[in-house]
C-alpha cells in the first residue's frame, strides 16, 4: 500500500514537472536555400564574407530569443517552491499517511515542508496504535498547569509519538534478546544462550590502536572461540605500531547490520568495552617462546611481540560471558555500559551473612581444548578468618588428597601470526564464575594465567617439582599449587584458594563485618 502511493506520489510530481512533448520548430532564415547556396558559390571570397558579416546579427538573433523563451519555460516548470505549492498541506499529509514508519522518518530529511509534515503527531500516533495499540500510555496532563502556561504543555507534548514508537521498537528488541538470556544454566550460573544471541544479533569485537602521535588503526577479528562461559577474540595481520609506541588500546563492542548488497557500507553501533592505557597500566611479561613473548594487559587482554624486536605479532582478548551482551550492545563508544547491581535482602540475624554458600565454576582451558574444570559448592569463611581484608574460600584443601585433580593435556597457549603459528609453554587461560548464597554472579573473572617454579616444596604427600599459578585484581587474588608428576608426565592441581576483597563483599550485601573489637569494611 505505501509503495503504490509512493509510486502515485512521484507520478503526480512528474507529471506537473514535465517539459512540453514538441519543442517549438526552428524558423529557417529566408534567402537560405539550395538555390541561394548555389548562386554564392560564384562569388569571390571577399564578396561572401562580407555577405556572412552582414547575415550574421540577423541569423542569430531568433535564436537568442528562441532560447530565452525556453529557459523561462522550465524555470516556470522547475521551480520547487511553486510545485510544492500547487498541492495544500492537508492532500501532503493524506498522501503521507500511507507512508510506513521508515518511509516517513526518511521523507522528513528531503525539506523543511516535509520535515514539517512528515512529524505531524496524528500520523504517528495511528502508526503507534496500529502496531503498539495494546500497551499504549497516555499521558495526563495538569489542567491548572496547561491553563497558566498553554505554549509550555505544547511544546512538550510536540513529537510525544513519534519518540514514543522509536523507544518501542528498540525496547521490543532488547526485550526479546533479554528474554532469551533469562534461561540460566544451572551449572555455570550463567544464560545459556548467550553465544546463539551474540551471533544472531550480528556482535562482533573490534580492537582500535592508538599510538603515541594519536594516530588510530582499527581491526576486525581474525578469529573468534567460544566456549562456555567465555569467549576469545584473536587479531593478527593487520598494521600494529611499535609495542612501546602503543599509548592505548580500545576493545568496541559492533553490531553490524545485514547488508543486501555489498555497496551498501553502513557503520555499525559501537559499544566501548575496556581501554587500557600503557604508559600508566604498562603489560606484565607472563612467557614466551623461541619467536613470541606474551605480555599480560588487565584484565584479560594479550599481546604477542616478536622476540629480538618490538613489533606486534598478535593481540587477544578474552571476555567473560557475564553481562557480555548488554556490555557489547549497550554501551557508546566513549562510555562503557554501566552494569546496575541488585542487592540481595539482608539477614541481620545472622552475622556472618555474606561469607558462606557460595559456588564456584572454574575452568583452565586454551584456544583449543580444555584443561580442567569443576564445579564446587558450599563455600564459605567465618569471621576470624578474615585477613588483610581478604575473605578466604578454599576450594581445594592441599590436606585433602580425595580433592586433587589432574589437568589433562599440557598446559600451553597456542598463538597464530599470518603464516607463522606456535605455542607458549605453561600459560593458558582461567575463567572463573563465583555465585553468591542466591545463585547470582559475584565475581567472573577470564584472563590468562603462567605457571611459576615454586622456591620450595609445599606438600609432603607428593615428590614432584612444586609450581604455583596466581592472579590477582582489584576484587581479589587465586591462588593454585600444582605438582609435577614426572612418571604421568602432567600436573596435579593440589590446592586451589580464592580471596575475595571485603571491600567488594560489603557493597554487594551492603552491610559491615565484624572481627572481634575492630571492623574490616573497607
Amino acid at each position: 500500500m505505501a509503495a503504490g502511493r509512493g509510486q502515485f506520489f512521484r507520478s503526480l510530481l512528474e507529471g506537473l514537472e514535465r517539459q512540453p512533448a514538441h519543442p517549438p520548430p526552428v524558423r529557417r532564415q529566408p534567402g537560405r536555400g539550395r538555390g541561394q547556396r548555389a548562386v554564392n558559390r560564384g562569388e569571390t571570397g571577399s564578396k561572401r564574407r562580407t555577405r556572412r558579416a552582414t547575415l550574421a546579427p540577423s541569423r542569430q538573433e531568433p535564436r537568442t530569443q528562441n532560447k530565452k523563451r525556453d529557459v523561462s519555460k522550465t524555470e516556470a516548470c522547475f521551480c520547487g517552491e511553486n510545485v510544492l505549492e500547487r498541492l495544500p498541506s492537508e492532500i501532503l499529509i493524506k498522501i503521507l499517511s500511507y507512508l510506513d514508519a521508515s518511509s516517513l522518518f526518511c521523507i522528513s530529511h528531503v525539506s523543511k515542508l516535509f520535515h514539517q509534515l512528515a512529524n505531524d503527531d496524528v500520523m504517528w500516533q495511528k502508526i503507534y496504535m496500529s502496531e503498539y495499540g495494546s500497551q499504549t500510555w497516555k499521558p495526563k496532563l495538569d489542567d491548572a498547569a496547561a491553563k497558566e502556561d498553554p505554549v509550555e504543555v505544547e511544546d512538550w507534548s510536540a513529537g510525544h509519538w513519534k519518540k514514543m514508537y522509536f523507544r518501542a521498537v528498540a525496547g521490543q528488541e532488547v526485550n526479546k534478546w533479554r528474554r532469551e538470556l533469562r534461561d540460566i544454566s544451572p551449572y555455570t550460573g550463567l544464560p545459556r544462550q548467550t553465544e546463539r544471541v551474540l551471533r544472531s544479533l550480528n556482535v562482533s569485537w573490534e580492537l582500535t590502536v592508538c599510538d603515541c602521535r594519536g594516530q588510530k588503526s582499527t581491526l576486525e577479528p581474525s578469529r573468534t572461540y567460544f566456549f562456555e562461559s567465555s569467549v576469545i577474540v584473536r587479531w593478527n595481520g593487520g598494521t600494529f605500531p611499535n609495542y612501546h609506541h602503543i599509548h592505548n588500546i580500545q576493545l568496541h563492542g559492533v553490531r553490524k547490520e545485514t547488508l543486501k548488497t555489498p555497496e551498501d557500507k553502513k557503520p555499525g553501533w559501537r559499544s566501548l568495552i575496556l581501554k587500557r592505557d600503557l604508559k600508566t597500566h604498562p603489560g606484565r611479561f607472563i612467557g614466551k617462546d623461541r619467536l613470541i613473548k606474551l605480555m599480560h594487559l588487565q584484565p584479560g587482554v594479550i599481546i604477542g611481540i616478536w622476540r629480538g624486536q618490538s613489533s606486534v605479532a598478535f593481540i587477544v582478548a578474552t571476555l567473560h560471558f557475564h553481562k557480555l551482551v548488554e556490555k557489547s550492545l549497550l554501551g557508546s563508544s566513549v562510555c562503557p555500559y554501566s552494569e546496575t547491581v541488585d542487592r540481595p535482602p539482608v539477614d541481620y540475624s545472622d552475622p556472618e551473612f555474606g561469607l558462606h554458600s557460595y559456588t564456584l565454576h572454574f575452568v583452565l582451558h586454551n584456544p583449543g581444548t580444555e584443561i580442567m574444570s569443576g564445579r564446587f559448592h558450599d563455600l564459605s569463611c567465618w569471621l576470624v578468618q578474615i585477613q588483610r581484608g581478604l575473605v578466604e574460600l578454599r576450594v581445594i584443601d592441599r590436606t585433602n588428597l580425595s580433592q586433587h585433580r589432574s589437568l589433562s593435556g599440557n598446559v600451553k597457549l597456542p598463538w597464530w601470526s599470518e603464516e607463522l603459528e606456535g605455542s607458549v609453554e605453561n600459560c593458558c587461560i582461567m575463567t572463573l564464575t563465583l555465585l553468591d548464597d542466591f545463585q547470582k554472579p559475584f565475581w567472573c573473572v577470564s584472563s590468562p594465567i603462567s605457571i611459576t617454579m615454586a622456591k620450595q616444596p609445599l606438600s609432603f604427600h607428593y615428590s614432584g617439582e612444586h609450581y604455583l599459578m596466581r592472579y590477582h585484581s582489584p576484587d581479589g587474588q587465586v591462588k593454585m599449587t600444582l605438582v609435577w608428576l614426572e612418571e604421568q608426565k602432567q600436573f596435579f592441581l593440589i590446592s586451589l584458594t580464592l580471596y575475595i576483597s571485603v571491600l567488594k563483599v560489603s557493597n554487594h550485601f551492603g552491610r559491615e563485618y565484624w572481627r572481634g573489637a575492630g571492623s574490616v569494611r573497607f
